[in-house]
């Protein structure tokens, strides 16, 4: 992976920044979080269910409200994540909190240099495969990771919605669903606190489903599902709409926002 180092970097330096403002903003909402309120959505809980006693990795855990919250249903949980900033900030809300979650700063593809156990739960949610170029090796890593018998579960944002340039007003059609090239965004804000000055540095790549579940199966897992949905728990995307549930979704519900994916080792 040497050749997407300064890639990495760089995004690894966004993220550094983006822990301050994100763990201050409204969406992040930390004194409720402090006080005992889920960061978790309804997708994950349904699909994960009584976490008691299992042990939990989760990958790309920015700064671990969503490791802390598995941890306080009574999980053993690890938290991996590229931003030291956002490791160290897990690591101290884990000690404010009392609670037993470890926490490893590095690259997702290299989890397995940094963490040599095995779990029956392998998480990650929202926003997540697009910051890497290949898939193969992130699911070689789960699988690696997961005992025999272990399920893997990814809750993420559709492929649809990364084909749009959201920096145009409206968003513009611009990317390849299936688009291998790099693609750099540089803009003003973050989606946790749009009106932010700092500026958002970010290489992504797009994954269609069917690279994500041929990875997934190629590293020797067993789908369970894939479900794909017209709403989104994070109201992160432009002109979305607040639904009786809490959910947001399009004006015109012409695509899924969502999809998620249960696999079993």
């Amino acid at each position: 992976m040497n050749k997407y180092a300064n890639y990495f970097k760089t995004n690894q330096e966004t993220w550094n920044t983006k822990v301050d403002i994100h763990s201050k903003s409204d969406m992040y909402n930390m004194e409720a979080f402090k006080a005992g309120k889920s960061s978790l959505m309804p997708y994950e809980l349904e699909a994960l269910g009584d976490v008691k006693g299992k042990s939990l990795l989760h990958l790309q855990c920015h700064f671990g409200q969503d490791t802390l919250s598995w941890s306080r249903m009574g999980a053993k949980c690890t938290g991996v994540d590229l931003s030291d900033a956002g490791i160290k900030l897990a690591k101290q809300l884990n000690d404010e909190l009392e609670l037993d979650a470890e926490f490893v700063c590095c690259n997702v593809l290299d989890t397995s240099e940094y963490v040599y156990e095995t779990f029956d739960i392998v998480f990650t949610s929202y926003g997540v495969i697009g910051w890497l170029p290949d898939l193969k090796p992130w699911a070689k890593m789960i699988a690696e990771r997961l005992k025999p018998g272990g399920t893997f579960y990814m809750a993420e944002f559709h492929p649809i919605v990364w084909m749009f340039d959201y920096l145009e007003n409206p968003p513009k059609l611009r990317y390849g669903y299936m688009q291998d090239e790099v693609i750099y965004e540089e803009y003003e804000g973050t989606y946790a606190n749009e009106s932010s000055k700092m500026v958002s540095k970010e290489y992504g790549w797009n994954h269609g489903l069917g690279e994500v579940i041929t990875s997934l199966i190629e590293a020797g897992l067993q789908i369970e599902y894939l479900n794909e949905y017209d709403e989104s728990p994070y109201d992160v995307l432009t002109s979305l709409s607040e639904t009786e549930s809490g959910m947001y979704v399009t004006k015109d519900k012409l695509y899924p926002l969502i999809f998620e994916v249960k696999a079993s080792k």
